[in-house]
């Protein structure tokens, strides 16, 4: 496993849909050290810290395996790193591979995944194709959310070691699949919100609907510990 890539940008603000709207998505890669704080990495930033940044989802890692695919499907070649809006272009991590709450090691930075990466509208803007969104959701090839649990410098070239895991937990595609496809599966709900790692935000989604789902379901069980 491997970071092949650093990207960071500052936010900008460009027309879409014939309205300003500032984004951070046009990631560009950068050399030598770059320091990772806990709320991400020094020269980066996000526009929407709503859905975007904040401790929870402070770095946004992408699989360099996917390129190929979205090369092939969109019938393009003129990728870059961060073509994606990612933060690090990483390789031999696939979502299908990856569990919620694993923790990585690059260098003396530890990080820790917490969700899927859910698409809006300026990646449709990025990659200039409107039903973008959609359609990278469905494929499941969506990245992932990294907590900083101890901070430190990365160079791209940097050795990925996972020093955490839980074969048996859930992984990044099944956990985008449930929260977006999927929406009635009780047993992958019910793993979901028993993860400390998961995001809170995610956390009290699935549990509202479990409870809706199930009447017997307490807002209580199955809660986790959230880190702060």
């Amino acid at each position: 496993m491997k970071l092949l890539a650093i990207n960071v940008s500052q936010p900008r603000t460009v027309p879409i849909g014939g309205q300003p709207v500032a984004t951070g998505i046009f990631k560009e890669s950068v050399t030598g050290p770059v320091m990772v704080r806990m709320l991400g990495l020094a020269g980066d930033g996000q526009a929407d810290l709503e859905n975007h940044g904040g401790i929870h989802k402070a770095v946004y890692a992408y699989p360099f395996e996917h390129y190929a695919h979205w090369s092939q499907e969109l019938k393009r070649e003129d990728f870059s790193f961060g073509q994606f809006g990612e933060n690090l272009t990483v390789e031999g991590l696939l979502e299908d591979q990856v569990y919620i709450g694993d923790v990585l090691r690059i260098g003396d930075v530890l990080l820790e995944v917490t969700q899927p990466r859910v698409p809006c509208f300026k990646l449709a803007h990025k990659m200039g194709m409107p039903g973008f969104p959609k359609l990278f959701a469905k494929s499941g090839r969506t990245g992932f959310y990294l907590r900083v649990l101890a901070e430190g410098e990365i160079t791209a070239g940097d050795e990925i070691e996972r020093v955490k895991t839980d074969p048996h937990g859930l992984s990044v595609h099944a956990l985008m699949d449930v929260m977006h496809f999927d929406r009635n599966n009780i047993a992958v709900m019910e793993k979901a919100v028993s993860i400390p790692a998961l995001t809170p935000s995610w956390r009290e989604e699935l549990k509202e609907r479990l409870a809706a789902i199930r009447p017997d379901f307490s807002q209580n069980d199955n809660a986790g510990t959230p880190k702060s």
